[in-house]
């Protein structure tokens, strides 16, 4: 630092520091002045020597106004929960605009463990300890609104003036933003935004660049941006998965499964295969028409340690997401396309359950090894259909494939006949999945075709998790299980005045059971309805999760049931493998270098299993949300061309303001304003789910189908907009105000200014 005249009375630089390093609290100006007595001129001596110090790298200018060293972090400030990893929790800050990626802060929580998961924000203060820092939490904040994201557009603003406009990514938002600040974004870019002001005052600052969501197979990072799904690996994990990848396979520790004729069957399209498969008859006398099966799962715990940077890593993201333009994998590609996805002809590790499986389809009796596997066939779903209905091998299958394939299938027949007889939750729902082109343009949108093969995977798995769960309770082990509750009697209520409105009656007192919804969805075969009705039993099932506390799963029929056959891409199933791993002692012998040695479970995370799943489960309703997001913006894009048009619909939901319709085959809700219904009044019906004009002479309902126009479809949100064909342009926007409300005594509610009241719905409480 360069000599300058030190006013006298006023403290060095060197006593500055030295004061915001001791002091426990945020530090500013004021807090300077008043710990050094500073007056008067002295005040205005201290903001240019500070502005100085600062110029020159000596502090860092902290929101609030607070000084901290440079290199350092503000005393307080605001952070976001990233992971939570047993029972330790990390923080980085809220805002970060250091060099390099945000530090992690460790949590010192006080009072009751747990009170704080993913994505709260809390205002702290921050202690420097060793070569990091840590966390004290002073109060928890409400979850930030201030950012925004989404894609710069050009459009012109008031008096045709042409402006930048900010289109959010939010399908709720109902306005584009102005934009102030572009900052080094261009028009078509997507980006993370800062607003300020309010009302028609708001305006956005654009405070990072994205990247060009139009690009080739780049729709997905709307979603990657919006939801902060971390899809970039750093060094340190990098490195440590390439050392991983060069542990050795051998024999020690392992049962050699090489010469059987393992087989995985995957969807064409797969990324990373997990599991494998494999039965015969059983020759053992007492279990005649029995069968022996493996389900082989790639052994992902001995190359991912616990506490190493995979590990830490691969919890923060808890499982991949898939979109379909690109997999945001837990693992780096090296394990998750490599050493651990399970490829024909190449030596695995896996991790095996042995099945023995009697001829009504019970699994009587089931081992796990550590194992080495050499698979004889990577084959498609539609591959392995179609071989086994025409009894003939694929070009370059060895002779033993077609066999092995028999062989599946009927032990197939007999697991399928204990599902039947078990009656889980039978809801076949149709998945939409997007074909993409060489360009990455939408090729096709269509409804992911159910086959046997399917089902037959399905099955093999469900046993096996079944097997790994109930192996942990035998040697009373800790069991990250995957639990989904029995549905609440607020939600069977709600089902209950729903089948009303079709004339079916739904009792409340009976014993609830997978059995009951399956007769209901029965007795619509046939029908036009039917995919309504399964809808409805779907809104009314809780939400599955991971957790150490048994509580069932109730869509299954399963008293106990643990995720197990996918752990390169779910933090839960390799919670699981390493339970087994610790509970039947497959730990495998050596040291590898510069890696964890044990491959097991250990103490903290046993203890911390309630914490991890709640993370976890956190983590997968993120991703499951950002792809169902990104199928509806690719079916936006691929609609986007077909505005005007008349399209096939089916009205999915209905609310005061209008209703919902799905395009046939395609899916992708839209809405259809009640403004562009027509000039009668319409009342909204809660119990029915209908809107009704006035006079009675039009009524929607949800699973009514109509043809509709679209009228916009948004790539950037995904959300689509629809009106009646016979709608005038611009809809009936010119007749007298509207005065909308809810059915009640025959007569609309209405608010002050004509608008709608705090309306009591009907069947709804104030």
């Amino acid at each position: 630092m360069a000599k300058r005249q030190q006013p006298a009375g006023l403290p060095s630089p060197e006593q500055i520091l030295r004061f915001i390093e001791e002091s426990r609290d945020a530090v500013g100006k004021r807090e300077i002045a008043r710990h050094f007595g500073l007056r008067g001129a002295d005040k205005i001596a201290l903001k240019a020597l500070l502005k100085d110090m600062t110029d020159e790298g000596l502090v860092d200018l902290a929101p609030g106004r607070a000084f901290h060293k440079h290199g350092g972090l503000p005393k307080v400030m605001v952070l976001r929960v990233a992971a939570v990893e047993g029972d330790v929790v990390w923080a980085v800050p809220d805002r970060w605009e250091g060099a390099g990626a945000p530090p992690r802060l460790r949590i010192m929580e006080k009072g009751r463990k747990g009170a704080l998961g993913i994505g709260d924000r809390i205002l702290a203060r921050t202690e420097e300890r060793g070569s990091g820092h840590v966390a004290h939490p002073m109060k928890k904040l409400q979850a930030g609104g201030e950012t925004i994201i989404g894609v710069l557009v050009a459009d012109s603003g008031p008096g045709g003036k042409p402006m930048t406009w900010l289109r959010s990514a939010d399908k709720r938002a109902r306005f584009d933003f102005a934009v102030a600040d572009m900052g080094d974004a261009a028009i078509g870019d997507l980006v993370r935004a800062e607003l300020s002001g309010r009302g028609p005052a708001t305006r956005a600052r654009v405070i990072d660049r994205i990247g060009d969501p139009f690009a080739p197979r780049s729709l997905s990072m709307i979603a990657i941006a919006k939801h902060e799904i971390p899809h970039i690996f750093g060094d340190e994990v990098i490195d440590e998965a390439e050392r991983a990848a060069r542990l050795p396979l051998t024999t020690d520790g392992r049962e050699d499964l090489r010469d059987l004729p393992i087989l995985a069957i995957d969807p064409a399209d797969a990324r990373d295969h997990d599991d494998a498969v494999w039965a015969v008859p059983d020759d053992d006398p007492g279990n005649k028409g029995g069968y022996r099966a493996i389900v082989a799962i790639a052994d992902v715990s001995y190359y991912v340690r616990p506490d190493g940077a995979l590990d830490r890593e691969a919890r923060r993201r808890g499982n991949s997401v898939y979109f379909p333009d690109r997999v945001v994998p837990m693992l780096p590609e090296t394990l998750s396309a490599g050493v651990c996805s399970l490829k024909a002809g190449q030596d695995r590790a896996a991790m095996a359950c042995h099945l023995v499986i009697d001829k009504h389809g019970k699994v009587t009796s089931w081992r796990f090894t550590r194992a080495l596997v050499r698979l004889r066939a990577n084959i498609a779903y539609e591959r392995a259909q179609t071989a086994y209905d025409a009894g003939a091998p694929d070009a370059g299958w060895d002779d033993d494939v077609l066999p092995a394939l028999r062989h599946l299938w009927a032990c197939w027949t007999l697991l399928a006949k204990a599902r039947a007889a078990r009656a889980p939750l039978d809801l076949d729902l149709p998945e939409r999945q997007v074909i993409l082109d060489e360009q990455g343009g939408i090729a096709e949108i269509r409804v992911r075709e159910r086959l046997d093969a399917h089902r037959l995977i399905e099955d093999y798995m469900i046993a096996a998790n079944v097997a790994a769960a109930k192996a942990l309770e035998a040697k009373k082990s800790p069991v990250m299980y995957r639990i989904h509750e029995p549905p609440s009697r607020e939600k069977l209520v709600s089902l209950k005045d729903y089948l009303e409105t079709f004339e079916q009656g739904f009792a409340l007192g009976q014993v609830i059971t997978p059995a009951v919804f399956n007769r209901l969805i029965d007795g619509f075969s046939g029908d036009d309805r039917l995919p309504e009705i399964m809808e409805a039993i779907l809104r009314s099932q809780t939400q599955a999760y991971y957790g150490p506390a048994n509580a069932g799963h109730f869509g299954l029929a399963l008293g106990s049931y643990a995720h197990f056959t996918s752990p390169i891409r779910r933090y839960a199933d390799l919670i699981v493998h390493r339970a087994l791993v610790d509970s039947y002692r497959l730990e495998v012998p050596g040291k590898p270098k510069g890696l964890p040695a044990k491959t097991g479970l250990g103490e903290a995370d046993a203890k911390g299993l309630s914490r991890i799943g709640e993370a976890i489960s956190a983590l997968e309703r993120r991703a499951m949300e950002a792809e169902r997001e990104t199928v509806d913006r690719y079916v936006a894009a691929y609609l986007a061309g077909k505005v005007g048009e008349i399209v096939a619909a089916r009205i999915t939901g209905v609310q005061p303001f209008g209703f919902f319709a799905t395009v046939d085959g395609l899916g992708g809700d839209g809405l259809v304003p009640v403004s562009t219904l027509g000039s009668e009044r319409f009342f909204y019906d809660e119990a029915a789910r209908t809107l009704d004009s006035e006079h009675g002479r039009v009524s929607f309902s949800v699973g009514q189908r109509l043809d509709l126009r679209l009228v916009d479809a948004n790539p950037v949100s995904g959300a689509l907009r629809f009106e009646l064909p016979d709608a005038p342009e611009g809809g009936y926007r010119n007749r007298p105000p509207r005065r909308d409300g809810v059915r009640k005594a025959g007569k609309p509610m209405v608010g002050k200014r004509g608008r709608p009241a705090n309306i009591k719905h009907k069947g709804r409480k104030r």
